[in-house]
């Protein structure tokens, strides 16, 4: 079988940038954080709400999917990679959704050449940053390219995809994303913590369902939090009940718009996805067999070569 395989990037100046704390306490090996917050207080977690705009994409963003300046099925197909990978791994939600961030939070800002390959070495590079940032054991970069990539980089040319999406971000990789926030909106929703774990699983899951498709980046890490804990909570007797009124009482920053449209969102997309397929479960936990096969791998070398 014939490979082809990248070497360098440098004929590319489109990829070149303009350059103008512990986590929760946890027993559970599914269950990260990206942020602390002293003793769950009302005050932190209002303080993320509000600075959280920065690590988002942007208010534009979704709009370019939408009017195809932005490729919405090359996307769909990157997180759903990543998420292969990431479950191939077993590295924590937080990683999977962290390089979703990151990926996204540079295409909004920098433009990609128009190659087939310039989105999967974004993506690996966005996942290698991620798993960085949160797994106590990290793959080689060759090792990391597995599950379906099409094609297979040089540790080097990934090293310096790297080293743009970290000026990109300015490297801001410490994000506010929904998983700061998990804990606390389920201690707020059942006080007992009799049913925390199965709510932040859940949860968890929501969270990760929503990475594929583009109209969940129109909202914000908290609202997405606050809508998956009540979705999640929808299973559990004594808490059906809560919605989107009741929850923005739980913390400063909070709208019950917010908070009430991501979770009719997110039933309007389970309720969709069940119609055409009654085994799917937004809830249910992340599944690499639901995902397009692999396709064979095709190694780069220089100029796009194929040897």
């Amino acid at each position: 079988m014939q490979l082809t395989h990248y070497k360098d990037l440098g004929s590319y100046s489109d990829l070149l940038c303009d350059e103008d704390a512990s986590e929760l306490a946890d027993d559970s090996p599914d269950r990260s954080r990206d942020a602390e917050f002293p003793d769950d207080s009302d005050e932190s977690i209002a303080g993320f709400i509000e600075g959280e705009a920065d690590y988002t994409p942007g208010f534009d963003y979704p709009a370019r999917f939408r009017s195809n300046s932005l490729d919405s099925t090359s996307r769909r197909e990157a997180v759903a990679w990543i998420l292969k990978v990431s479950a191939y791994y077993r590295f924590q939600d937080l990683t999977s959704y962290l390089a979703v961030n990151y990926m996204d939070r540079f295409l909004a800002s920098h433009r990609l050449p128009q190659n087939v390959w310039a989105l999967q070495l974004l993506s690996v590079a966005s996942l290698s940053l991620a798993a960085k940032m949160e797994e106590t054991l990290v793959p080689t970069l060759l090792d990391l390219q597995i599950e379906g990539a099409e094609f297979v980089f040089e540790p080097r040319t990934i090293r310096r995809m790297e080293l743009l999406v970290l000026g990109a971000l300015d490297w801001r990789l410490r994000s506010v994303t929904p998983f700061t926030y998990m804990d606390f909106f389920a201690c707020k929703l059942d006080p007992s913590g009799k049913s925390a774990t199965y709510l932040i699983s859940c949860a968890s899951s929501i969270i990760l369902a929503t990475l594929h498709d583009i109209e969940f980046l129109s909202h914000c890490p908290s609202s997405l939090a606050a809508a998956a804990i009540i979705r999640a909570a929808e299973d559990v007797a004594d808490l059906a009940l809560i919605d989107a009124g009741i929850a923005v009482s739980w913390c400063i920053g909070l709208t019950e718009d917010g908070i009430g449209n991501c979770y009719r969102l997110m039933r309007r997309v389970a309720e969709g996805a069940m119609l055409k397929n009654p085994l799917v479960n937004m809830g249910s936990r992340f599944s690499p067999a639901s995902l397009p096969p692999a396709k064979r791998r095709r190694k780069m070398s220089i100029g796009g070569r194929i040897s």
